[in-house]
């Protein structure tokens, strides 16, 4: 895949992610929210490989996507 390929795929499965939306509220789920959700993960994916970077880590890990709220490491 390449970079242009990565800033346009959807990260979610877009089935999942609407039965969970009607399931919780009953609501319906527009078209427009699974490429939003995307680049939010695209986002926070981001943000958690600089953390393991700067760890001296090669495997980005589920503490890196926790808040620096002082809860990390």
């Amino acid at each position: 895949m390449n970079e242009a390929q990565g800033k346009e795929e959807i990260l979610v499965v877009v089935s999942k992610l609407k039965a969970y939306v009607r399931s919780q509220s009953g609501m319906n789920t527009s078209g427009n929210v699974a490429p939003a959700l995307s680049d939010m993960i695209r986002r926070l994916c981001d943000e958690a490989i600089e953390k393991a970077r700067a760890a001296g880590r090669k495997t980005v890990m589920d503490r890196d996507f926790v808040s620096t709220t002082g809860e990390d490491e």
